[in-house]
């Protein structure tokens, strides 16, 4: 924890009228390390967003639903971190901050039910229930910081009149066809992508320093984790579900059982060594809000969106299984475990400062695969996906417990 910010955190407020905002606000000596019941509540929300998102990909996986989804995913993603930043600053115990969390579950639900056609007649209600909810949680954490640390309420300034930017361009493109659409849904998360990244810079305000937030990236470790488990829980229910649907053919089972260890794979890559060294390096960082933003916000996207895609794999592999490949279905059976292993790499790399040359392997072959995916079935590539994670995942164990061994 930053030794300045646990000092702004410990000041007395010098009004009155701000006394119930700093209540909200998680003390300096507070356990901040574990997630909190109510936190895991709130996260229960984005499996049937996930559920959702998953069944509308795999139902039309053509190039602009494909667009449209990578949209969706940065979307639910960008609501979920920003809503973990926010609990990590916030002490979830008090009951303020767990009604904000009740009705961010309600909002997060509603739009779940709108996501399948927000490309379509729901559109204009998919934006509305998005800006309310980023604006919502902004606005709750204005309140809370109002006279208690100006910094940090400025910084949530900030992010508001960015936020405030990026819902013109949801309202006015939910109310437009769907290229333009997606050109204005782009553009508004182009505008929340980058906002951190520029660290909210605006013209006679700035831009927030360096550590301003009392982050414990020890707890954002843990939430970004349980995520995860989250996305590989999704990705089981949809491959027995589907199995269930399709147990009749004769190499259903098989690719079911492929199916499973590959998320067992996915599971092991991440946990087994990956997760540690990050939840280690955000406790050690003397700059925890910068490691925070690059480990967490930006670099687990590609691990959840990976995982989203394996879903959506396994599916094709499942219902489709003896289909010739196509680059369509190659993209989902390969890409989705190669964005995975690309997004460990980079969470690997920052926390370690060590290239994984298996993951980087592995991304080859998948890579490979799907150049010469036109020359297979689905459940060969399948079959392939799953032999390349479990590879990746023993050469990655034989060479830790090697390194441990030259060590001890």
């Amino acid at each position: 924890m930053h030794p300045a910010s646990r000092h702004r955190a410990a000041e007395p407020t010098e009004a009155k009228g701000a006394a119930t905002g700093k209540q909200w606000i998680r003390k300096a000596d507070a356990d901040q390390t574990r997630a909190s019941f109510p936190e895991l509540f709130f996260d229960l929300v984005f499996v049937f967003a996930l559920v959702q998102l998953a069944k509308t990909l795999a139902s039309d996986f053509g190039p602009t639903a494909l667009v449209e989804a990578a949209l969706l995913i940065l979307a639910i993603w960008w609501i979920w971190i920003h809503s973990t930043w926010v609990t990590n600053l916030l002490d979830t115990e008090q009951d303020p901050v767990r009604l904000m969390l009740f009705l961010l579950m309600f909002g997060g639900i509603l739009l779940a039910i709108a996501l399948p056609d927000a490309f379509g007649d729901h559109g204009f209600a998919f934006a509305v229930i998005y800006c309310a909810i980023q604006m919502g949680r902004s606005f709750f954490m204005l309140y809370a910081y109002h006279r208690v640390d100006a910094a940090s309420f400025l910084t949530f300034l900030r992010i508001t009149l960015w936020l405030v930017l990026a819902s013109a361009f949801w309202l006015v493109g939910s109310q437009m066809e769907t290229t333009p659409r997606i050109a204005f849904w782009s553009t508004a998360l182009l505008v929340e992508y980058l906002a951190p990244a520029l660290r909210y810079y605006l013209p006679g305000l700035g831009k927030s320093a360096p550590e301003t937030l009392d982050v414990s990236g020890k707890h954002m470790a843990e939430r970004c984790a349980l995520f995860v488990i989250i996305c590989l829980g999704e990705t089981i229910l949809t491959t027995g579900r589907n199995a269930a649907e399709h147990m009749a053919d004769d190499m259903t089972f098989a690719v079911f059982c492929s199916a499973f260890l590959s998320t067992g794979f996915m599971w092991w890559i991440y946990f087994h060594h990956g997760q540690e060294k990050a939840a280690n390096k955000a406790e050690a960082t003397s700059k925890p809000e910068t490691l925070a933003l690059n480990l967490f916000t930006y670099g687990h996207l590609p691990i959840v969106s990976g995982v989203i895609l394996t879903a959506v794999g396994e599916d094709f592999s499942l219902s489709h299984a003896k289909d010739e490949s196509t680059m369509q279905t190659a993209l989902a059976i390969l890409g989705g475990p190669a964005l995975f292993l690309a997004g460990n790499i980079w969470i690997k790399l920052a926390a370690a400062h060590q290239f994984p040359i298996s993951h980087i392997v592995g991304f080859a072959i998948l890579a490979l695969a799907g150049v010469l995916s036109a020359l297979a079935a689905n459940y060969h590539l399948q079959f392939l996906a799953t032999a390349t994670l479990f590879g990746v995942a023993i050469w990655e164990y034989l060479a830790l417990r090697r390194a441990s061994a030259s060590t001890a």
